[in-house]
């Protein structure tokens, strides 16, 4: 994928990386820190991409996304930001701000990476490492309210929908089942325990289980 097609993605996806970053909030880390490492996972899965094996982007880049984030949690909350990229996040807002004027227009990640001599990538994790996202609980003083948000983002829906997936490839055949019988199907756990050759006490037990599965997967850090 050439440096040009790489920029736009990114661009393209960055609902993607607030989508993720939302399942995170209020669990002590800044939205910002959780939007920087978010980032820095798009990045990361715009490298690796290879559209030549059949599949979508989005599925692709939702579990790299949250794993940065999730890996944001288990190293202490802090973003580790070496000090040359957030140099070079500082030159490339001047840049971004110098072109603009000269354009008359929001640059490109791609024109900005020109101009520097650099790829969109890079010009892509660093702005991303110095430069937070808006504020969606901004006071008055600061210049607005709240901002609100769509309740059913279709971006959100489908990260919900990718991770999910993820977590239901991982589990073993029988408790596959189970899940599609009893949430997909909308069978009893009796109905289910027939399907499974199981009594309904364990498919009760079994399901609580899972549950419990499901939530550290999708729900904790």
């Amino acid at each position: 994928m050439i440096a040009e097609d790489r920029s736009t993605m990114v661009e393209k996806n960055l609902g993607l990386v607030h989508s993720c970053a939302h399942r995170f909030r209020g669990r002590g880390i800044e939205y910002d820190d959780l939007f920087q490492a978010g980032c820095m996972g798009l990045v990361k899965a715009t490298a690796a991409f290879d559209e030549t094996r059949g599949v979508m982007f989005s599925t692709y880049a939702v579990p790299v996304i949250l794993g940065e984030i999730r890996r944001l949690f288990r190293d202490g909350g802090a973003v580790k930001v070496s000090r040359s990229v957030k140099e070079l996040g500082i030159k490339a807002a001047r840049v971004k701000e110098q072109l603009g004027i000269a354009l008359g227009r929001d640059p490109a990640l791609s024109e900005v990476a020109q101009a520097m001599d650099r790829t969109p990538g890079e010009i892509a994790e660093a702005l991303a490492a110095t430069t937070p996202p808006v504020s969606l609980t901004g006071s008055e003083e600061e210049g607005g309210g709240q901002i609100d948000l769509p309740v059913d983002s279709p971006e959100e829906r489908l990260s919900d929908i990718l991770a999910l997936k993820q977590a239901m490839a991982q589990m073993e055949d029988r408790d596959r089942r189970l899940i599609i019988l009893r949430y997909y199907g909308n069978r009893t756990q009796t109905e289910t325990a027939r399907a499974l050759g199981m009594t309904q006490v364990q498919v009760s037990r079994r399901e609580k289980k899972l549950m419990q599965y499901f939530r550290r997967e999708l729900l904790e850090e």
